[in-house]
């Protein structure tokens, strides 16, 4: 029998025991308990008296725009399934024998079979859909857990674990914490279910049952095998021996009292013996032994406790001592390692104070140094006043002697401008025309012009002081000048040479024109101008605006050399004029 009531938010079903199909379960044979089918509310199985669709309304149809709609559109008949369809009435069948063939039954007309109208849910987006799926979830899941409860006892001697937002929970395993055998022996119990859904702050009761282990039914070995819908809020029972359950609207057909009707009926004339009184009185000794070992064990625990009760300051005092044993190991053993730290330490302080002292003295040593220099520096500056003077005088004179020699040589050489001609000159009467221009003079005067230039300026490094890249070695008309510095092989060397010797003739390129090749040729006198430009560049500091020019630059040469404030030196006594007024004595 079911019965319902209102408490809180949901309905609450107490169940009274049917009648019972297993005669010795108790309650140490229960293993687990799950829910099937959960039902928050209490829904109405009232029978649907017509279909739920527009059709059904009565002005439906009587509305223009639904007339215009109907009769322009095509004829569109619903799809036909098994829910909530009209009753068929077939015609009824005698079942009274008769010699004639039955009539089959006319097949029902399916014209008027029409189901529930899904129109409201054809125009309707996917997210419509999950929030509606989300919805019905949401009332339908709760958050559930059971207790066991017995008779004469306020308390819940089991009490689940809480199953989160679930329609069908499956819970652990039941494991009793007592083992009273006068509890294990029950086989009536109340079993509550509590539930809380997300509308609800607390649990409310949902199942309140009442039960005897007897009026359990069995549906099977496992649920597998069991091919029944399950009523709401069914409960089901893991026993050991497979899964009951309670259908309160079942019937039963074994009765309450299996010994009612009269003795079993025997299927053969074999007499079958049961157990002997030997045998039973075995087992109810057996049982008496187990008793009082539970009862032993009981007193035993009882003792054990009560000694623990008394002995416990001297358990305390035990424990605190392990305790501080422990803790005073700890401080130990941190002492230890604070001693290793600080004795590295120590040695770090040693090696600095090492270092520091040994810079120390290396200041102290540096600082009488210094002072020693200094003092020498102070001893030694009237001297150092006295040699600067020196020097100064002989850098002038050396100054002087190289403006006289410089005069001298551009008197040796002369360098005198073509008249009626722009930036044309001669040296020593021998005209020579700028780079661009070589094929303006013969080549027997192009050859001893280029061997004055190159006569000058080896001349002009030496008095000066200058180093030139491109060294020259004048020879009158078949001067030559060689490149140490570009990166050049020789593409014919010669077999009887040497590779220095290849090397050396690939570098040297000549200052005449006549019998070589044009191209080292011009490449000659482009490093003899480039001598000159690095000449005026790094001694003078006079830049040069075209190096093609080389008798006008070699001018501006000369001009620089000899420039000067002072009148020019005359000669000293001795040298040539020397040797020669020996010999004329």
């Amino acid at each position: 029998m079911l019965v319902g009531s209102d408490r809180g938010s949901f309905q609450v079903y107490a169940y009274t025991p049917a009648p019972a199909t297993c005669c010795n379960t108790k309650i140490r044979h229960l293993q687990a308990i799950t829910l099937r089918n959960l039902a928050l509310s209490h829904e109405s199985n009232r029978p649907r008296r017509g279909t739920i669709d527009d059709e059904g309304l009565p002005a439906t149809k009587k509305s223009p725009a639904k007339m215009l709609a109907l009769r322009d559109a095509h004829n569109m008949n619903h799809s036909k399934s098994s829910d909530d369809l009209r009753p068929i009435h077939e015609t009824n069948i005698s079942l009274s024998p008769s010699p004639t063939k039955p009539r089959t039954p006319p097949r029902p007309s399916f014209a008027k079979l029409r189901r529930r109208s899904t129109l409201e849910w054809a125009a309707s987006t996917s997210q419509q859909r999950q929030r509606r799926l989300q919805d019905v979830s949401a009332q339908r899941m709760a958050d559930l857990f059971y207790s066991i409860h017995i008779p004469n006892q306020q308390d819940p001697i089991y009490v689940s674990e809480v199953a989160e937002k679930v329609m069908n929970p499956n819970f652990r395993n039941i494991h009793f914490d007592s083992h009273d055998p006068q509890l294990m022996r029950l086989d009536e119990f109340t079993l509550k279910f509590w539930a809380k859904s997300e509308a609800m702050s607390n649990y409310s009761l949902l199942i309140d049952m009442t039960l005897s282990m007897r009026s359990l039914q069995f549906i099977g070995k496992s649920l597998s095998s069991f091919h029944h819908p399950f009523p709401p809020n069914c409960v089901v029972f893991h026993l050991t021996d497979g899964f009951y359950t309670a259908f309160t609207d079942a019937r039963v057909d074994e009765p309450l009292d299996p010994f009612r009707d009269g003795p079993a009926k025997t299927t053969s004339s074999r007499t079958l013996t049961t157990s002997s009184f030997d045998a039973l009185l075995r087992l109810s000794k057996l049982d008496d032994s187990v008793q009082d070992a539970l009862a032993l064990r009981k007193q035993l625990a009882s003792e054990l406790e009560r000694t623990l009760q008394e002995n416990q300051t001297s358990l305390s005092e035990k424990t605190q001592l392990a305790e501080t044993i422990d803790f005073l190991k700890t401080i130990d053993f941190a002492t230890v390692t604070v001693k290793k730290q600080l004795k590295v330490l120590q040695q770090k302080r040693d090696q600095k104070r090492k270092a520091l002292q040994s810079r120390r003295d290396l200041l102290t040593r540096d600082s009488a140094l210094r002072k020693e220099v200094l003092m020498q520096v102070e001893e030694e500056e009237p001297a150092h006043s006295d040699l600067t003077s020196r020097h100064n005088t002989v850098k002038a004179s050396i100054t002087q002697q190289r403006r006289r020699v410089t005069n001298d040589l551009s008197k040796i050489y002369p360098i005198t401008p073509l008249p009626d001609q722009s930036l044309a000159f001669t040296i020593r009467g021998v005209h020579l025309p700028n780079s661009e221009a070589l094929d303006a003079a013969t080549p027997e005067s192009l050859a001893a012009a280029l061997g004055h230039v190159g006569h000058v300026i080896q001349l002009l490094s030496l008095y000066l002081g200058a180093v030139l890249p491109y060294p020259c070695r004048p020879r009158s008309s078949t001067s030559t000048i060689i490149d140490p510095i570009s990166i050049l092989t020789s593409t014919t060397p010669s077999k009887s040479l040497s590779t220095a010797e290849n090397e050396l003739a690939a570098r040297t390129f000549p200052l005449f024109s006549k019998g070589a090749v044009r191209f080292r040729f011009e490449y000659g006198v482009f490093l003899l101008n480039k001598n000159i430009e690095i000449l005026l560049s790094t001694h003078f500091g006079v830049r040069v605006l075209d190096i093609r020019q080389t008798l006008p630059n070699l001018l501006y040469v000369f001009y620089c050399a000899t420039a000067g404030d002072e009148e020019l030196p005359a000669r000293k006594a001795g040298g040539v004029r020397g040797l020669m007024r020996m010999r004329q004595g």
